[in-house]
C-alpha cells in the first residue's frame, strides 16, 4: 500500500506559477513511475507528466516547455512546476504512483486559472 499527499495548487492569474508536491508513503520502496494527471468538470483524468526512477520524462502535448515535473528519490516525493498557466490549465490534479502492476492516486488538488 502506498499513500500519497499532495499540496500546492490554489488560484492564480493567466500567466502565473504554481508548483504542486507529492509526498509518499508506506510500500516506497516498490514505486516506480511518478506522475501527475488532471481532471476537468464533465471530461476524463488526463495525463500531464510522468517521470520514471531513472529519471525519464513524458509530458501531455498541452503542458510541454510550461510545466516540469520532477521528483526525488530519496524523499519519494514528486513536483509539478506549473509556469506560464493558461485557463484551460484549471482542473482538479492527482498525483500518482505505480508499483507493478497497481496505480495509488492522492486525492487530488484543485488549480483554477483566472483569465
Amino acid at each position: 500500500q502506498v499513500q500519497l499527499v499532495e499540496s500546492g495548487g490554489g488560484l492564480v492569474q493567466a500567466g502565473g506559477s504554481l508548483r504542486l508536491s507529492c509526498a509518499a508513503s508506506g510500500s516506497r520502496s516498490s514505486i516506480r513511475t511518478m506522475g501527475w494527471y488532471r481532471q476537468a468538470p464533465g471530461s476524463q483524468r488526463d495525463l500531464v507528466a510522468t517521470i520514471t526512477s531513472y529519471g525519464s520524462t513524458n509530458y501531455a502535448d498541452s503542458v510541454k516547455g510550461r510545466f516540469t515535473i520532477s521528483r526525488d528519490n530519496a524523499k519519494i516525493t514528486v513536483d509539478l512546476q506549473m509556469n506560464s498557466l493558461k485557463p484551460e490549465d484549471t482542473a482538479v490534479y492527482y498525483c500518482n504512483v505505480v508499483t507493478g502492476p497497481y496505480h495509488y492516486w492522492g486525492q487530488g488538488t484543485q488549480v483554477t486559472v483566472s483569465s
